[in-house]
């Protein structure tokens, strides 16, 4: 079994990691190392920050670490929120003020279209090198309000392409199926370098 040490105290995130990569990986999150401080994403991309958190752990911890950076990005507002996803609302961001946010800026471009990504990247690292990065992105679509309660982020307002809910309201099994994180942690799985 490989043991897994993902940079990051999000408990969802945790959670849906550990069910994606299954039984062939033990997975656990920063509370293995108290002392790692809060990393400041100065990234401008999801790669950079990925990279920033999964070296700074690395540092603190023997063995794999994987930390990702992922976020929304919509057609109409040029890519935003982008890698500020997580703090598009400002200081004290919540995911519920994110996606009012979002939503009063979507109303001011009215007839754009709705076109969205999930994107996320996965940095992995060991003993303070980036030793390779994995991407997934997941299409969809933006809708006009908050529908479902079973997802966190922007979860509640987007619909991937091919079904008519959002992954809010799909829930962990299918979201965990075909997610921007899946897909990232589905090429981390395969990855050829886990003996090397």
């Amino acid at each position: 079994m490989t043991r897994l040490l993902v940079s990051t105290r999000n408990a969802h995130k945790i959670s849906e990691i550990r069910q994606i990569l299954g039984s062939g990986f033990e997975v656990f999150d920063l509370s293995l190392v108290p002392d790692m401080p809060d990393v400041e994403e100065t990234g401008i991309t999801f790669e950079d920050n990925a990279a920033l958190k999964a070296v700074a752990a690395s540092r603190l911890f023997d063995g794999w670490v994987v930390a990702d950076d992922s976020g929304l990005e919509v057609d109409a507002l040029d890519g935003a929120p982008g890698v500020i996803s997580a703090r598009y609302s400002g200081p004290g961001a919540t995911d519920a003020s994110n996606r009012a946010l979002l939503l009063e800026r979507l109303a001011a471009v009215r007839g754009k279209s709705r076109s969205a990504r999930f994107r996320c990247v996965l940095s992995l690292a060991k003993s303070g090198t980036v030793l390779a990065s994995f991407h997934g992105t997941v299409e969809g679509t933006i809708i006009n309000s908050e529908k479902g309660s079973l997802g966190f982020g922007y979860d509640p307002l987007f619909v991937p392409e091919g079904h008519c809910e959002t992954f809010a309201q799909l829930g962990a099994e299918v979201k965990n199926a075909l997610s921007h994180r899946a897909r990232a942690l589905d090429s981390l799985k395969k990855w050829s370098g886990w003996q090397g």
